[in-house]
């Protein structure tokens, strides 16, 4: 999002919080994303509240408060986009987990390795509910995720839907970690890194992870923010190979 764009949609969030909340009810609202109330305002204005409360709120904050407002966000098909069934009301990180059917097993134990962490995986092969509609669903989950991780398992290169879940992130500029367990990343993100499982456990790639996202501008508050409303969660099964 270009500054002039964030600008504008700040005013806009400013106008919208003065016409539905009181001064208390605003504060209530920002707290919900971690945006803390103003100081020393002395103007008598609920808009120019709301503008200074949000004055440095990083862009992802402002753009999920501006989602959940229901408005257009600048970059936007112009049409507020409903996630997925499963990250519905979810305060979670929101992680698409980009992998070949045939190993929908170790996205899935990933899945699960990472929810202590505040993370909600996507994946296609478990989340989708039967009635809901395949191609639909994934594209909600493309268009409302925090970061993206593709599980390089054997053909990951060659399947065509993977490579269009790739090329999706790229376009929306997202955090893409490349986890590396069994095929090379090719193509834009063979550039990038990637993440070796080394022979290692699920949950110690998990770890890893969450520091991947902690320690990158695009995800460390997002992540921040989620971790701080994780429950705590029953340990998980030792005795899984991954």
């Amino acid at each position: 999002m270009r500054p002039i764009e964030k600008i504008n949609l700040v005013d806009k969030i400013g106008r919208e919080l003065q016409s539905r909340y009181s001064f208390e009810e605003i504060d209530a609202f920002l707290a919900e994303f971690g945006v803390a109330p103003p100081q020393n305002v002395t103007v008598n204005s609920k808009w120019v509240y709301s503008k200074v409360a949000l004055r440095g709120a990083s862009t992802d904050t402002v753009i999920r408060i501006a989602e959940e407002l229901e408005m257009v966000v600048p970059g936007s098909s112009g049409l507020t986009v409903s996630p997925p069934r499963n990250w519905i009301d979810t305060r979670l990180f929101r992680l698409f987990i980009s992998h070949v059917s045939k190993d929908k097993s170790i996205a899935t134990r990933l899945k699960e390795c990472l929810a202590p962490h505040g993370i909600a995986g996507f994946v296609a092969h478990e989340d989708i509910h039967p009635t809901l509609e395949w191609q639909v669903e994934i594209e909600r989950a493309l268009q409302t995720m925090d970061a993206f991780i593709a599980v390089h398992t054997e053909g990951f290169s060659k399947s065509v839907w993977t490579q269009q879940e790739v090329g999706y992130a790229l376009g929306r500029g997202t955090k893409i970690i490349s986890f590396k367990m069994g095929e090379d990343p090719t193509g834009f993100i063979s550039r990038q890194q990637a993440l070796a499982r080394k022979q290692r456990s699920a949950e110690a790639i998990a770890m890893e992870i969450e520091q991947l996202l902690g320690d990158d501008p695009r995800t460390a508050e997002r992540l921040g923010q989620a971790k701080a409303t994780v429950n705590a969660v029953d340990p998980l099964d030792q005795d899984v190979p991954f």
